[in-house]
């Protein structure tokens, strides 16, 4: 009876460390099965520009920082990850004149949360590349897709803007994740 009760012990004790072995091996790998890459919420936020920043130019490099949260420019438009796929970049100007009717609007709309959102820029005309990408994908004035931290917006109007940074899953789902910058463009 010891006997057989120490052979049991020793084959789940081997099967524990075989499973052990195999689960660090696949978390050391690319793939992880299903599992959380690394422990924590992905995190996204602003390197440039500051919020509150004024620019000169017409134009603006857009970099921010993305954390626990794997850009995947292969898999873009694919199969939903774990943690996996690519930013949405949204900027719009923000209205110089509201009317008190859009105001009401804006008050009223449950998407909309109170803000009154003007005029957007994420075409080819004004984000090159990723507004092509946008046109492509059908998101040309929602937002311009990237798989890299940054974009580049040029031939922006004078005026204030609102830039809304999100983390997107790879089937373009958007995540809960995201940060938000303003800015001006002034006259030189």
């Amino acid at each position: 009876m010891k006997r057989k009760l120490l052979i049991l012990i020793g084959a789940l004790a081997v099967a524990g460390v075989a499973t052990g072995v195999g689960l660090l091996v696949s978390a050391g790998g690319s793939e992880t099965h299903g599992l959380p890459p690394f422990p924590g919420e992905p995190e996204i936020s602003v390197i440039s520009p500051r919020d509150g920043s004024k620019h000169t130019t017409r134009a603006v490099v857009v970099k921010a920082s993305v954390n626990k949260f794997e850009l995947a420019p292969t898999h873009f438009q694919g199969q939903p990850e774990l943690r996996q796929g690519y930013i949405r970049f949204s900027l719009n100007k923000v209205p110089e004149d509201v009317s008190e009717s859009d105001i009401q609007a804006a008050a009223e709309n449950p998407l909309g949360n109170g803000r009154v959102i003007g005029r957007s820029f994420d075409y080819p005309r004004y984000s090159g590349p990723n507004g092509v990408l946008a046109e492509r994908i059908g998101s040309a004035g929602a937002y311009s897709p990237a798989t890299q931290p940054q974009i580049y917006y040029h031939n922006l109007p004078y005026g204030f803007f609102r830039l809304v940074i999100t983390l997107s899953l790879n089937d373009g789902t958007p995540t809960p994740f995201h940060t938000v910058t303003h800015f001006r463009i002034d006259t030189p």
